[in-house]
């Protein structure tokens, strides 16, 4: 299929991320980074059919607006300009085109879409869209040998199936621990309660998943524990915006008291860039009707920014300016 029969282009008039370039044929694209929309995920039931984070890749583009004008600042959450004072290209590929009711045809045109954006050598930073959208973006990395997998949230995702469903939002990270590639994990703000049960978390154990809770965090500060983050080369991280606490990250489906705080998650970030390539990222499960002055999607932006950075700044991505 065409790469540009697999997006939806930003609408004329509607923002990019960072007003960054954008993608309209994903055969023409060439990036260090390309942001990707995927808005919806699977539903468990006949509610679930709109999903509340389906706008939310447009309010983070929209939110991201506030940061444009100071991208050649000093950045003193990076100790230095936000790109390292590198040239970073960043596109906006849009969304993947979604059909609805076509949720094996979605997930399948995530997958492919993914592939897409790494054979041309960018790195897919994902704006979603609930937590099953992992599921199908980590499956187009099946030809990377071998990348750990660092989750930002309150709660584990280890179910093997709601109603039925085994490629919804309670199971990313089941689904995660069973493809080949994936070589370790670390699920960083766990608190609460939330879908699993002891069967989840024993089964999560046995894996070798590796649950550091919030609490834990916070007594003990992210440079105590940032050595439960698995030895790699590669990392894929996931973000659920509830890892982050409730006055940070209002808008959301499950708010959890007890979350992370900005710099505790920028910090954890950094850490990942500073031990190996950051291959993928996604922040999903912002509802923007939940919000409270926008203050949610400021946070997705700008934890999406500071990734960017983080990889910069680590020499990932970039090159001198000519």
């Amino acid at each position: 299929m065409r790469g540009r029969n697999l997006i939806s282009p930003i609408p004329s008039g509607l923002p990019s991320f960072l007003n960054a370039e954008r993608c309209k044929n994903l055969d023409d694209l060439e990036a260090d980074v390309a942001i990707i929309g995927v808005p919806f995920g699977v539903p468990y039931d006949l509610a679930g059919m709109r999903s509340p984070s389906a706008p939310a890749p447009a309010a983070i583009r929209a939110a991201s607006q506030r940061f444009v004008r100071h991208l050649g600042h000093y950045d003193f959450d990076l100790d230095g300009p936000t790109f390292a004072g590198q040239d970073v290209r960043i596109a906006d590929c849009g969304d993947v085109l979604m059909q609805s009711g076509d949720f094996e045809g979605n997930s399948q045109r995530t997958t492919e879409v993914v592939r897409r954006l790494r054979a041309s050598g960018a790195v897919p930073l994902v704006l979603g869209g609930d937590h099953a959208i992992p599921i199908p973006v980590m499956r187009a990395y099946d030809d990377i040998g071998s990348m750990a997998v660092v989750q930002l949230d309150a709660h584990i995702d280890w179910r093997h199936e709601v109603n039925g469903i085994t490629e919804g939002l309670s199971s990313p990270m089941r689904r995660a621990s069973e493809l080949e590639f994936v070589s370790g994990m670390a699920q960083f703000g766990i608190r609460g309660t939330g879908s699993a049960r002891k069967q989840e978390v024993d089964d999560a154990l046995a894996y070798g998943a590796r649950l550091i809770k919030a609490e834990e965090i916070h007594e003990r500060g992210i440079s105590a524990v940032i050595d439960q983050i698995p030895d790699s080369e590669t990392y894929y991280i996931t973000f659920d915006a509830d890892g982050l606490d409730p006055t940070l990250a209002p808008g959301v489906n499950t708010p959890a008291l007890g979350g992370l705080t900005y710099y505790q998650a920028a910090r954890l970030i950094q850490a990942v860039a500073e031990r190996g390539r950051i291959a993928g990222y996604d922040f999903v499960e912002v509802v923007p009707d939940n919000d409270v002055g926008g203050i949610t999607c400021m946070v997705a932006a700008r934890l999406t920014l500071f990734t960017i950075g983080a990889m910069a700044h680590a020499g990932q991505i970039g090159h001198q300016p000519a």
